[in-house]
Formats: C-alpha cells, sequence, structure tokens
C-alpha cells in the first residue's frame, strides 16, 4: 500500500518552458486520476484527462469552498488560490451574484467598442520595440505592459500607478508566503477602495464607476470586484502572450505562415491557448468535492481537495491528435484554458482580443524576429499563482 509520503508531490520540476514535466508525464501513465501531495504536503486528487477535467469543471458537486475551512487541505501557500474561498452554504448564489455583476461589463458591445484601443495600443509598444537595440526583452517590453494598459483602460484604473498594483498582485498571488499573500491582497482591496471612494464622486465611462454606480452594490464588493478584475485581467494574459511568441518562435515556419496568411491568426490563438498550458506547476485549478460522489471507479469524499490540471488535459491525446503537435488548423476538442461550463472565464474574449492583436501586428513588424536564447535556457516563475517565463530574449 502507498503510503502519503511515497506520493508524487507537486510541483513537477519543468526542465522546458513549452514541455509538461517528467514527473507529470509519469503520473499521467499510470491513470487520470491520481492521488498527490501539494506544495505543503497535503494529499489532493490530481485529475489529468480531458473528458474528467471538463466534467468537473461544471459539476456542482465540487466548489471553491469547504465545510470546514480550518481543516481544508491547501494546494500552496497563496491566500488566493492555496485553500478554501468564500462560504459553503451560499456558494452558489454568491458565484452567481458575482457572474451576473460582472458579465455585463464583458459584453460584444463593450469589447468591440475596445478594440481599436487595443490596435493602438500593441502599435505604441511595437514602435518603441523598433527602437530599441536587439537583443531585447519581449516579456518586459510587449507581454507585460500590454495587458497591463488594456485592463487599466477598461476598469478605469490609472497607469501610472502600475508599478504598486502590479507589485501587490504579484504579492497575493505567491505560492510560496502566505503572509506575504495576504499583505499583498490586502494592500490591493486598500487601493481599491480608495479608487471606489472616486468612482462614486467622480464616475467615468469605465468598469469601476458603473460597479461603484449600481444599484445594491456596496463600496466592499465593488472594490472587491474590481481588484479580482485587475488581478485576473493580466496576470495570465501575460503569460500567455509570453508562451505564445516563443512557441511560434521556436516553430519558424509557424510563424513565417502567420505572416504571409494573416486570416490564420484566430485559429492560431486558439492552438496556442491549448498548446502553451503545459499542465505542471501547483497541480491545476483547486476544488473541493461538496459531497461523497464517484468519478471513473475514484471515490471522491467531502471535502477532499480535488485539482484540476487544464495543461494536461489540453494535451490528452485521447481528445486532442499528436497534442504536442502544432496545428492551426486544428478542429478536434475545443481546450480548456478558460475553463467550462458555469465557472468559464468571463474575460475570455477581451484576452483572445488581445492575443490576436499582438501576433496580428507583432509578425508583420518583425518578420525576421528570432529567439537570443535557446528555449531550454529560459527560466520559469515559480513563485506566482500564474507562472510564466522571467524574460524572452528576442533579436531581429
Amino acid at each position: 500500500m502507498t503510503t502519503s509520503a511515497q506520493l508524487p508531490q507537486l510541483p513537477f520540476h519543468q526542465n522546458h518552458p513549452l514541455e509538461a514535466p517528467a514527473g507529470l508525464r509519469a503520473l499521467r501513465s499510470r491513470g487520470t486520476i491520481q492521488p498527490v501531495r501539494t506544495s505543503v504536503g497535503h494529499i489532493a486528487w490530481l485529475v489529468t484527462g480531458y473528458n474528467q477535467v471538463r466534467a468537473l469543471l461544471d459539476d456542482d458537486r465540487l466548489g471553491r469552498s469547504h465545510p470546514r475551512p480550518e481543516m481544508a487541505a491547501r494546494s500552496g501557500q497563496s491566500a488566493l488560490f492555496g485553500g478554501p474561498l468564500g462560504d459553503f452554504d451560499t456558494e452558489a448564489g454568491d458565484h452567481a451574484r458575482m457572474r451576473a455583476l460582472l458579465q455585463p461589463h464583458f459584453s460584444p458591445k463593450h469589447l468591440r467598442a475596445l478594440v481599436p484601443r487595443v490596435e493602438a495600443l500593441t502599435a505604441g509598444l511595437l514602435d518603441e520595440l523598433s527602437e530599441q537595440r536587439p537583443p531585447t526583452d519581449l516579456h518586459a517590453k510587449l507581454a507585460l505592459p500590454l495587458p497591463i494598459l488594456v485592463i487599466c483602460e477598461l476598469l478605469g484604473v490609472p497607469y501610472a500607478d502600475r508599478g504598486q498594483f502590479r507589485a501587490w498582485t504579484e504579492d497575493a498571488g505567491n505560492v510560496c508566503d502566505h503572509a506575504r499573500s495576504e499583505r499583498g491582497l490586502a494592500e490591493l482591496f486598500g487601493y481599491g477602495m480608495t479608487l471606489v471612494e472616486r468612482k462614486r464622486a467622480h464616475p467615468e465611462d469605465d468598469v469601476m464607476s458603473r460597479l461603484a454606480t449600481t444599484d445594491g452594490v456596496s463600496d466592499v464588493e465593488a472594490a472587491s470586484l474590481s481588484m479580482f478584475l485587475l488581478f485576473a485581467g493580466h496576470e495570465t494574459t501575460v503569460v500567455r502572450i509570453g508562451l505564445g511568441a516563443l512557441l511560434l518562435l521556436t516553430n519558424s515556419e509557424q510563424w513565417r505562415a502567420l505572416g504571409d496568411n494573416a486570416a490564420l491568426i484566430p485559429n492560431a490563438v486558439e492552438e496556442l491557448l491549448r498548446a502553451t498550458s503545459t499542465g505542471g506547476g501547483a497541480g491545476g485549478i483547486p476544488r473541493y468535492a461538496r459531497t461523497d460522489f464517484e468519478i471513473d471507479g475514484v471515490a471522491f469524499h467531502v471535502g477532499d481537495l480535488v485539482l484540476l490540471d487544464i495543461g494536461s488535459a489540453n494535451h490528452d491525446p485521447s481528445a486532442f491528435d499528436d497534442p504536442n503537435r502544432i496545428d492551426f488548423a486544428r478542429r478536434a476538442a475545443t481546450h480548456l484554458s478558460f475553463g467550462h461550463g458555469s465557472r468559464y472565464c468571463i474575460g475570455a474574449p477581451l484576452a483572445r482580443i488581445e492575443l490576436k492583436t499582438v501576433f496580428a501586428q507583432l509578425i508583420p513588424r518583425f518578420p525576421s524576429m528570432h529567439l537570443a536564447l535557446e528555449p531550454a535556457a529560459l527560466e520559469m516563475r515559480g513563485d506566482v499563482l500564474a507562472g510564466g517565463l522571467i524574460e524572452l530574449p528576442v533579436s531581429w
């Protein structure tokens, strides 16, 4: 019988930013639902199969809350996602209210109006990039600033404050230091309260102003929702731009193909979203069993920690033929990078706009761009929730 001490421990070490860790590949070979130890030594179920992850993402027998939070297994030290969140008795209603308040601000009408601004912001950053003497860091010059600029415009957050809130969001997402994560959250919330007070007094045409002036929405709720959007609205997109560019730069024929035919870009973005989430990391999206139930012969019990590994699901060969191959014409199963079902990412359309705009402009402007380092030499962040590259040196 395997003891808890003998279980594989997360995170699995990743030798290459575009390849699944060897430890994860070995675990997947034993089955799609396996017991593991989290980075803090707690026992969890790691789910890696496409069909299982997709089903469980939209299964109301799992949630983010726990009936006894003080007893819950933790996936890490992050105050945001390292343990349970919310009230076990009211979670469903609270989640529905949050989505109802936020969804209108990400409507097709609002986002269509934002497209020209995203295009202008991207062009401005590429103008600045063209003035640099290569090699330079594409992460620092494009992948990082663009999503921050865009979410600031959408929310009505001053871009001049980016140094402050970027530091707080990084602290809040820290997976190694719980106290630091809590401090970052507190600072971010305090900043949000200050902005909400300002928006109530002087509303503008932005999401924070509309939330702050919505009947029945308190200052606390408006600040919490806004700062959640500020965090979630740029962290993951920063990562996807960087890794997407890296993947294309390691497949020069694909880089040229997009330069020759811009009509390929929408499909290419979907394939990049699928292919750049390789799995591993902290193990996946944390959920807790709300009741006893069984899936594929595995019994979950109330309170069990279940980690849904979207990256592994996106590379499941039963769902994606030859999953390690980049195929812009792929028409197989839909990737799960934005989740599925009732918890599907509200900001997914915005992320797609940013990614499409980046590659539609970057490749024609820099057709000869290439990596200045071997991909295996690039370092990934292991201290924050979103992960991603530390830098992406390029030349042209």
